[in-house]
């Protein structure tokens, strides 16, 4: 496996284990080209009680170099308790001039601007581990828009990497994920994000969702449309924009 696969198979294993996450389908659907019949790689999805929803996406294109893998953790949609998100990427033309690239990252359930007591508990904690995670030699900052840095969080790490820094990330996502993790099982109060009632928190998070998988938002589902085609990559979007879990009927 590339070292993009291996961390993101090792977080995902991580958190189905943890949370005793049973997967819906296997996979839920095999993901192929209209151009390349083969399959070129699956979406995944997982449930549990405190992990309500993990959509795993991995995708291998080898005319474009491309080994995609997308993990999305999202807890249950009336929760104060963060998303956890990892991508983790190896693109670039065979034979060379490849280049890794990934983003970490625990997606608010709150404005943060608004919640300074939730930022404090949540996210503060981070700081020190997103601060060594940026002097790794060998990163470069992704290209990433104003609106697509404003619907993530602060402590997100979005960069390109050399395979040598790429090969020092998986302490810092390890690190990111414990913290997850305790969040999940201690919980967020309700005072803590400004009294935001269940009802509140999920509609702000299905707003969240449907601007952070907005092909005009983010452009690689432009990408994912020549691969997969125009359908397939909407029935993605779909699936991460959904709050329920799908059948597998």
């Amino acid at each position: 496996m590339s070292l993009a696969k291996t961390l993101s198979i090792g977080t995902l294993e991580k958190i189905v284990a943890r949370f005793a996450l049973r997967e819906v389908g296997a996979p839920y659907l095999t993901l192929s080209s209209p151009a390349f019949p083969q399959p070129l790689g699956a979406c995944r999805i997982f449930t549990g009680e405190r992990v309500r929803k993990m959509v795993y996406i991995g995708l291998t294109f080898p005319p474009a170099g491309l080994d995609s893998h997308m993990i999305f953790a999202f807890t249950p949609p009336a929760s104060a308790v963060p998303h956890f998100t990892l991508d983790s990427v190896l693109a670039g033309p065979p034979g060379g001039g490849a280049h890794f690239a990934f983003h970490l990252d625990l997606l608010p359930r709150v404005d943060l601007g608004a919640n300074l007591a939730y930022m404090n508990a949540v996210l503060q904690p981070l700081t020190a581990e997103f601060d060594a995670a940026k002097k790794i030699d060998g990163l470069t900052a992704a290209h990433l828009s104003p609106r697509q840095y404003a619907i993530m969080s602060p402590w997100m790490l979005a960069y390109r990497a050399t395979e040598a820094a790429f090969a020092l990330v998986e302490p810092h996502v390890n690190h990111y994920l414990e913290h997850w993790f305790r969040l999940v099982e201690d919980g967020v109060s309700a005072e803590i994000a400004s009294g935001g009632d269940g009802a509140a928190l999920a509609a702000r998070d299905q707003l969240n969702r449907n601007a952070i998988f907005n092909p005009e938002v983010d452009p690689v589902w432009a990408q994912i449309d020549r691969m997969l085609g125009a359908e397939m990559s909407e029935r993605l979007r779909g699936i991460l924009r959904n709050q329920e879990v799908e059948s597998n009927e």
